[in-house]
C-alpha cells in the first residue's frame, strides 16, 4: 500500500475511533512498518495544516486523533452547545501536577509533597483516566507508583511530557530580579 493510500486509511480508521488510537496498534491492524506509519501520519497532518482543512491530527505521546482545528472550534460549539466540562477540585489539580512532575510516584510521596492525605484525588485521577498504576516501588509494602496517561496529554493539550511549564525551582531566574527580603 502507498503512503497517499495508507494516509487515506488511517484517516478512516481515526474518524471512526472519535478516540486517540495507539500508533503502535495502527500499525500492527494495518501490517505496516514503523516507518510506513510515520510518513503515512506525517503526510496527513501536512495534508491538512496546507489545506487548513476544518480538522487536524493531534499527537498525544503514543496516541493520534482527529480533532475540530482551534479557529474553527467556536463555530462547532455555537451549533451543538456542548455541555460544560466538570473541572477538576483544586486539590486533584496540585495531586495531578505532582504526579506529572514526580512520576512515578506514590500516594505517600504525593501526601508527603501535598501535606495532606490524597486517596480520593488520587482515586478521582485514576477514574478519569489521568492518571494510571505505573508498577510498584521496591519498598516496604511495594506501593503503588502513579505515572500520568496519554488521556492526560490530549485533556492539557500536550504531545508529550516535555511540553510541560517548567516548574517555578526550575525556571531560569530573571538577571535583574529584586532579592526578596524578610
Amino acid at each position: 500500500m502507498d503512503t497517499p493510500e495508507l494516509a487515506h486509511v488511517i484517516e478512516a480508521i481515526l474518524f471512526v475511533a472519535g478516540e486517540p488510537v495507539d500508533v503502535r496498534e495502527l500499525q500492527k491492524a494495518l501490517e505496516v512498518t514503523e516507518d510506513e506509519t510515520r510518513l503515512a501520519i506525517d503526510a496527513l497532518d501536512s495534508d491538512y495544516s496546507y489545506h487548513r482543512r476544518g480538522i487536524c491530527l493531534k499527537r498525544f505521546g503514543t496516541h493520534i486523533q482527529l480533532s475540530t482545528r482551534a479557529e474553527y472550534a467556536p463555530y462547532v460549539e455555537r451549533l451543538l452547545q456542548p455541555i460544560q466540562k466538570q473541572s477538576l477540585s483544586q486539590s486533584a489539580m496540585e495531586t495531578l501536577a505532582v504526579v506529572a512532575y514526580r512520576q512515578p510516584v506514590t500516594k505517600l510521596e504525593i501526601e508527603a509533597v501535598r501535606g495532606v492525605k490524597c486517596d480520593y484525588s488520587v482515586q478521582s485521577l485514576v477514574n478519569k483516566g489521568l492518571i494510571e498504576e505505573v508498577g510498584r516501588k521496591e519498598a516496604l509494602g511495594r506501593p503503588i507508583l502513579y505515572g500520568t496517561t496519554d488521556t492526560f496529554l490530549s485533556h492539557f493539550g500536550l504531545s508529550s511530557l516535555e511540553d510541560l511549564p517548567k516548574p517555578p525551582e526550575e525556571a531560569p531566574a530573571e538577571e535583574n530580579a529584586e532579592p526578596l527580603v524578610p
